[in-house]
């Protein structure tokens, strides 16, 4: 049961006792929502830049690991990472590296380099996020700002329920192994290899529909009805919440001014690196 230890890992580091931990949910859902439309619709490296270090800085202050948060981006990094590393190759512009058909452009470099701190700043502020609100207080949030009760049940149970499918495949893929069952094997016939790949993604759809009308049952046993609220321990803004949106707004803010006032005074920073 690895993966559900790991659950709980993750569950125990949001539920720590920093400034940051203490928060009301809503104010970090709506500050990492802003911080990351704010970072994709900036053209200037200066934007990612400054933003990364106001994150690294919250992560300081909430006494999260730095190497486990690196360690959660750079698996989350290649989802988008392969598309940026295409960008040099493809984007028309000035010619500044070839070799046979392959070519990078001044362009395609820029975009890529602007892809890239976009996509970290996203990461890091979605990484923040996650290890700072356990995932009842994540959807406690969406739910006070409207979002529908029943895809914030449905999302809270998916959510919790994803680790134990998890360690159900584990359990299958054990099976398979003690019966000397490997996919990548030449000594079975392919078709057949992959008939048993089959098998046990059709397992795990029964499983989940019985896990599912399982959970279903025994919620019903315990009075649930389409009206339950979820329990949130804080219910209202403080000053702290106050403090910290002011101030993402105010460097935002004084960012924008920035761009638009003095960007011949940033050098490469405070260039446009967008598509045109």
């Amino acid at each position: 049961m690895a993966n559900i230890a790991k659950a709980l890992d993750l569950d125990e580091i949001a539920s720590g006792d920093s400034p940051i931990h203490k928060l009301e949910g809503r104010i970090k859902l709506i500050s990492t929502i802003l911080i990351i439309v704010y970072c994709v619709f900036a053209s200037n490296l200066i934007v990612p830049v400054i933003l990364e270090i106001y994150l690294l800085v919250l992560m300081y202050i909430s006494k999260i690991s730095f190497f486990n948060s690196f360690k959660r981006i750079l698996f989350l990094l290649p989802f988008g990472g392969i598309i940026i590393a295409i960008q040099p190759f493809f984007q028309p512009g000035n010619i500044i590296w070839s070799y046979s058909w392959l070519q990078i452009s001044d362009t395609g470099l820029n975009f890529a380099i602007l892809l890239f701190t976009r996509l970290i700043v996203c990461l890091t502020a979605i990484v923040l996020l996650s290890s700072t609100s356990p995932v009842q207080q994540i959807v406690a949030s969406l739910r006070k700002l409207k979002m529908p009760k029943e895809m914030a049940m449905i999302l809270s149970i998916m959510v919790r329920f994803l680790f134990v499918f998890i360690d159900e495949l584990e359990t299958i893929k054990k099976s398979q192994k003690s019966r000397n069952f490997d996919i990548h094997s030449k000594l079975t016939p392919y078709k057949w290899r992959i008939k048993q790949v089959g098998y046990s993604i059709a397992m795990m759809f029964l499983k989940s529909y019985e896990q599912g009308e399982r959970t279903y049952e025994s919620m019903l046993s315990r009075g649930y009805t389409g009206d339950a609220e979820l329990y949130d321990n804080k219910q209202d803004f403080d000053r702290n919440d106050y403090i910290y949106i002011g101030f993402l707004i105010f460097i935002i803010a004084l960012l924008t001014v920035i761009i638009f006032v003095f960007p011949e005074n940033l050098g490469y920073f405070g260039k446009s690196l967008a598509l045109k």
